[in-house]
């Protein structure tokens, strides 16, 4: 039975294979498109994914070795190489760094896809694989929308990965959401989210947070799970909002865009 990390890491490889394909097809042009992340352009956001698989395997190599992760200095040479970079340098670096991050991932077996553990600065503990996996994932499967929208406004959160990081908002409340948006408003709304199924509580005042679903809820917010991680990290402009999004009761599905701005 494939474990989380296996999962994890099988929607990884898939995200890289398609994100290489597309790569592949840029031109000059199109490297040059606004992204879907504010004021960047395409190779700009191929260049914080290759940027990110760089440091990400350098943190997962000192993991499966239980060395000292990389400090950083590191981290901001990496950034510095990348930032300096042409664009059609970051189209070709970031299939490289990313083939190689994922394949370190595959290459771990089954006893260090359990024991193996990675830290990280800026969390308490070390982390399994499949937490650090899942981490990388939904870096990745936001970035790699950023680049699909310039070409398609309808583009889409990848569905598996959007299925495995459903989890993943509540940790990023903290510094995703903006309350202080709501201007004093409150409400406790039951997010339903159609593809999966699941329903749960999203409760909005002057902390927000995910709750269990409410019995009577002041509101419902219906949409599917790629569309829900697009909302929480400010990529839900109206522009991109699927007419499947319902939203009933006291809030707007604008005051929702004020309260989550992205990053």
């Amino acid at each position: 039975m494939a474990s989380q990390a296996d999962r994890v890491i099988a929607v990884l490889r898939a995200g890289h294979d398609d994100l290489t394909a597309k790569v592949a097809a840029f031109t000059a042009d199109d490297l040059a498109k606004p992204s879907g992340a504010s004021d960047w352009d395409v190779s700009q956001v191929l260049s914080h994914l290759g940027s990110g698989a760089e440091i990400n395997l350098a943190i997962l190599e000192s993991g499966i070795a239980g060395s000292t992760p990389p400090d950083g200095d590191f981290n901001k040479g990496v950034w510095a190489k990348w930032d300096n970079a042409t664009r059609q340098e970051r189209a070709d670096w970031v299939v490289t760094a990313n083939e190689a991050l994922v394949r370190r991932f595959e290459a771990l077996d089954a006893e260090e896809r359990e024991s193996v553990r990675i830290t990280y600065a800026w969390m308490p503990a070390p982390v399994d694989v499949a937490a650090a996996g899942t981490m990388r994932l939904n870096e990745f499967a936001l970035h790699a929308w950023d680049v699909a929208v310039a070409f398609e406004t309808a583009a889409t959160v990848d569905a598996a990965a959007a299925s495995l990081l459903l989890g993943q908002a509540a940790h990023m409340f903290g510094w995703l959401a903006k309350p202080e948006q709501l201007d004093g408003k409150t409400a406790t709304l039951a997010v339903e989210i159609t593809d999966v199924p699941e329903t749960f509580g999203l409760t909005l005042g002057p902390e927000i947070a995910l709750a269990a679903a409410p019995a009577d809820p002041d509101g419902t917010l219906r949409l599917p799970a790629e569309t829900w991680l697009r909302l929480v990290t400010g990529r839900l402009k109206p522009e991109f909002t699927p007419a499947s999004v319902k939203l009933d009761g006291p809030l707007s599905l604008d005051d929702l865009r004020r309260v989550f701005p992205g990053f």
